[in-house]
């Protein structure tokens, strides 16, 4: 079977597009967590989107070498979320939650649908990014809790925060207010998450 004839070639096409659609709501929340003066959770955030851009990208690879013709249109009918608000608490749950159902219901059915019409390099590019798609449900799901929690920067026992301007760490339970060195406001403090997201 030609991947161009197949049902894998439109969830490429179903794939490419939820990707991108991730990647630009991924930046309206990242833009609001900087916004509301949360720099560190921003860049965790920026990382994630720009994973999702280059899901999409490998995806587009796939279909882009379906044709030696330039490929006008694939015509797909698919549902996308459209539920992310201005409220960076809320964004975090829903984030998770649209991680959440591309790893465990709409990747693992188009990596199958992939290893039945014999496409198994396409099915291990999904194999391979339903792995890292639970990992931005983990971050999102912890970036959330501790916001919910009041734990984003404030903890049980002390810890090492360092300052992601200047390199600043002192060791406390809760970080401080403004850098005593660059005078950078507390949203610039490196999180602590227990997720691999957090570099």
């Amino acid at each position: 079977m030609k991947l161009i004839e197949s049902e894998t070639y439109h969830n490429l096409a179903r794939a490419f597009a939820g990707e991108c659609q991730a990647h630009i709501r991924y930046m309206f929340i990242e833009y609001g967590a900087k916004k509301a003066g949360h720099k560190s959770l921003a860049a965790i955030i920026d990382k994630i989107s720009y994973n999702e851009f280059n899901h999409a990208r490998m995806f587009y690879t796939f279909l882009s070498q379906a044709s030696n013709k330039t490929i006008d249109n694939v015509d797909i009918m698919a549902g996308y979320p459209f539920r992310e608000k201005w409220d960076v608490l809320e964004n975090l749950k829903l984030a998770a939650e649209d991680e959440k159902e591309e790893a465990e219901v709409v990747y693992p059915a188009f990596r199958d649908k992939a290893k039945e019409e014999g496409f198994l390099e396409i099915a291990k590019l999904f194999d391979d990014i339903i792995k890292v798609e639970k990992g931005h449900k983990e971050t999102f799901l912890e970036l959330y809790e501790q916001m919910k929690n009041g734990t984003l920067y404030k903890k049980a026992k002390p810890v090492v925060w360092r300052c992601a301007d200047c390199g600043y760490e002192s060791s406390s339970p809760e970080a401080w207010d403004e850098c005593p060195v660059c005078k950078a406001p507390k949203g610039a403090v490196v999180l602590h998450l227990k997720s691999t997201q957090q570099q």
